[in-house]
């Protein structure tokens, strides 16, 4: 009896901490980003620009070897789904690593950098762990993809085609 109540107990924490998140923390929706500009704007205020939009959100750094092989696919994406935003968040060290690899790899859309890399404090509130990571956001804000990464592009074009 106390293996089945044990085994009941690990099947509800499992269960629990693998439910989809479709709403973003209150920590994360404080956390600041760096726009191309220089100035500071929280991750809400970046959302709240979006709304009434589906939205693919890209994390990335310009250091990161499957984030540069992954860049087709995502401009075969925005090719194929114009009228879906697209907005690339950077994990990169320093503004100049950040702003050439915009250049370098001709990034169609709005981009921020986290100011504190890929371990800091906004890669924690989105419990970042590899990178490339995409996120779907649908026209009401509500979070349709919270985790894929470079091998679940089928996934992501079937997610988006559902969006249009």
């Amino acid at each position: 009896m106390k293996k089945i109540i044990g085994l009941l107990a690990l099947t509800i924490v499992f269960s629990c901490t693998n439910t989809p998140k479709t709403v973003f923390s209150k920590e994360v929706l404080s956390e600041t980003l760096m726009a191309v500009n220089g100035t500071q704007i929280a991750f809400q205020d970046i959302l709240k620009k979006y709304k009434g939009k589906p939205v693919v959100i890209k994390i990335w750094a310009s250091w990161c070897s499957d984030c540069i092989k992954a860049m087709p696919k995502i401009k075969e994406l925005q090719a194929k789904n114009p009228n879906i935003t697209y907005a690339f968040i950077s994990m990169d060290k320093t503004e100049d690593q950040w702003k050439t690899g915009i250049e370098k790899y001709h990034l169609v859309g709005d981009n921020y950098m986290a100011n504190d890399g890929m371990n800091g404090e906004f890669g924690k509130a989105i419990d970042l762990d590899w990178i490339p990571r995409y996120l779907i956001i649908d026209k009401t804000g509500k979070i349709i993809v919270y985790r894929a990464i470079e091998s679940d592009f089928e996934q992501l074009n079937k997610t988006i085609q559902e969006l249009n």
